[in-house]
This record gives C-alpha cells, sequence and structure tokens, in this order.
C-alpha cells in the first residue's frame, strides 16, 4: 500500500536566534578555555538537546550557586540573572562569564535607568520565567508585573504620574500591544521603550508562523516544553486558525495528528536546534511521501559579539 503525500512548508526564519547562538559559543569556548569543571546556572538556554550535548562535553548545570565549588567557573544563561545571584558568585570567588543575550541586558539597562530617575518599573512579562526573574533582580526600585489587561487594572503603584515600562523579550509587539494600551490609558504619563527594541527574533518567528498558518492544514513547532517562545508560536497558530502542536521530541511525534492532513508548516523556537526539525522531517517521512518547500521569509544575519574575556580567544 502506497504511502500518503504531506506537503511541508517549512517557516523561514525558524530556530536559534543569535542571542541561543552566542550563548552556547560562549559555553563552548569556555569549556576550552578553562581546564577546571565549567558550570552553568539554569539550563543555558530553553533546549534538552543543548544542554545534553553540553553535558556529554563536560559542563555541569546547578540550580544556584551555592552549588558550585568555590574558585570555580560559571556561566550565566542568556535568560540573564538577578544582581543578587552576581554578588552570591563573587562571595564564592567565582569566575563568571555572562552569557544574558545583549538585548535581555538591554531590558536590563532601561529598568535600571527608569528606577534611578525616580520612575516606578511595570514589567510586561510571565511571571517565574528566568528572564522576568533576572529582570527584576537587577532593577533597584519598586518592579510591578504584569501579564494580562486584567493585571493592569488591578496595578497600585506608588506614583501614578511617573510610571515607565519595559518588556520581557520573547514577547512580540503583538503579545504586547494591548497590555500597553491598557498601560497607557490607565496612566497617560507611562513612558517606554520604542517598539524597535523588541526582540526581532520573537517578532520574525511569529510573522512567518502567522504568514504559514494561512497555507497549511497543521503546524507542528519543534521546541522544548519550558520555552516560552515556542508555546508562543503554538498560541499564535491556533489564534491563526490553524491547529497546532509542540513537539518536544520528533521520535514522540503522534501519527494520528495526520490523517485528515495534506500540507503541515513547521517551524522551531528560538532555542531550538535545526537538527531537531530534519529528525522530525525524517520521522514524517515514515509515514508519508514528503513535499518539501520553504516560506519566503526573512533572512537573519544578526551577529553578537563575545564576552571582552572571550574575545581575543574568538579564533581559538
Amino acid at each position: 500500500m502506497s504511502k500518503k503525500t504531506l506537503h511541508i512548508i517549512l517557516a523561514q526564519p525558524r530556530g536559534f536566534c543569535a542571542g541561543v547562538d552566542r550563548a552556547i559559543s560562549i559555553t563552548e569556548k569556555v569549556l576550552k578555555l578553562y581546564k577546571d569543571p565549567v558550570y552553568v546556572r539554569h539550563e543555558i538556554v530553553h533546549n534538552r538537546r543543548v544542554v545534553e550535548k553540553l553535558k556529554a562535553k563536560g559542563v555541569q548545570f546547578v540550580d544556584e550557586v551555592e552549588q558550585i565549588p568555590s574558585k570555580s567557573t560559571v556561566v550565566f544563561s542568556a535568560h540573564g540573572v538577578s544582581e543578587k545571584i552576581g554578588k552570591d558568585a563573587s562571595v564564592r570567588g567565582l569566575r563568571t562569564i555572562d552569557a544574558t543575550c545583549p538585548l535581555v541586558s538591554k531590558v536590563h539597562k532601561e529598568g535600571k535607568r527608569y528606577a534611578t530617575e525616580g520612575y516606578d518599573v511595570i514589567l510586561i512579562g510571565h511571571e517565574n520565567h528566568p528572564e522576568v526573574e533576572g529582570t527584576m533582580g537587577q532593577i533597584p526600585g519598586p518592579v510591578f508585573l504584569v501579564s494580562t489587561v486584567e493585571d493592569v487594572y488591578a496595578l497600585e503603584v506608588n506614583n501614578p504620574k511617573k510610571i515607565a515600562y519595559i518588556t520581557q523579550t520573547t514577547l512580540s509587539v503583538d503579545d504586547t500591544r494591548e497590555i500597553i494600551n491598557a498601560l497607557q490609558k490607565r496612566f497617560p504619563n507611562i513612558i517606554g521603550p520604542d517598539t524597535k527594541d523588541i526582540c526581532y527574533a520573537t517578532q520574525n518567528r511569529q510573522a512567518a508562523v502567522r504568514a504559514l498558518a494561512e497555507q497549511v492544514d497543521l503546524m507542528l513547532v519543534v521546541g522544548a516544553q519550558n520555552s516560552s517562545n515556542s508555546n508562543r508560536l503554538c498560541e499564535v497558530s491556533n489564534d491563526s486558525g490553524t491547529p497546532s502542536y509542540l513537539v518536544e521530541d520528533p521520535a514522540q511525534i503522534d501519527y494520528e495528528w495526520l490523517h485528515a492532513v495534506g500540507s503541515v508548516g513547521i517551524t522551531a523556537g528560538a532555542s531550538t536546534p535545526e537538527e531537531l526539525v530534519q529528525e522530525l522531517i525524517e520521522k514524517l517521512r515514515d509515514y508519508a511521501d514528503l513535499e518539501i518547500s520553504t516560506l519566503d521569509g526573512v533572512e537573519e544575519n544578526v551577529r553578537f559579539s563575545l564576552p571582552v574575556e572571550l574575545q581575543n580567544t574568538a579564533n581559538a
């Protein structure tokens, strides 16, 4: 019996962003540079395959810096950390290498500037996300977290006439638009960053999924369960009327999803390596004959420089 034919359309762009590329490169270069064990606090990025590969090379992942032997080397993840964690590492005499995404660092600087100028700072983001925890711990003053429009109207700030907002980088312009509108309605004097400060990768991947959803019957998003941006790609597809599934391990795909489907869109979260996308395609080949094309889309050429202490080893 012959297989059915599936038309596969790959999103463009998809997968690794510049901040994730940088964080992984930093960790690998630190491994080569220092002979002693290299530790990473939390996952360097939210992807099991990336973490397991780094473990195989000798990286040790810990939940807190207190678990790291004194005088060791620690890399802080792409999500960023609070000032307290940085100070705790210093007290332990740890050599620290900061792999915080430069776009996250920019949000930290904006938040600090607003706080030092006397503003109450509102952070638009998701509670318990590591980036949000790090950002809130970087700002020397009141920080109010909002995740929904309802949160905005429940806010009780110190000075309604002096309010500023910042956003979690893994949220897009579309994700934050309603909340920002609600903030501006409730606090007419509120100030905040220009929309150009929104993470380019988040915006580009969501725009690609929105365009792709119009052309396919089903969307498969390759990414980790704890990846905020991967989960949001599923939501964007669902909101566009195209059902989606988050696929963390291509080996576990359920062919039942594909029975009444003729076309499938495939994308990947910003912390997902391309090899997982290719593994998913090979898994689909076991079920159907594939016709594969790639959506026209943005070709990203953003690159972030390494931390100063690693730049001289860039070609090592």
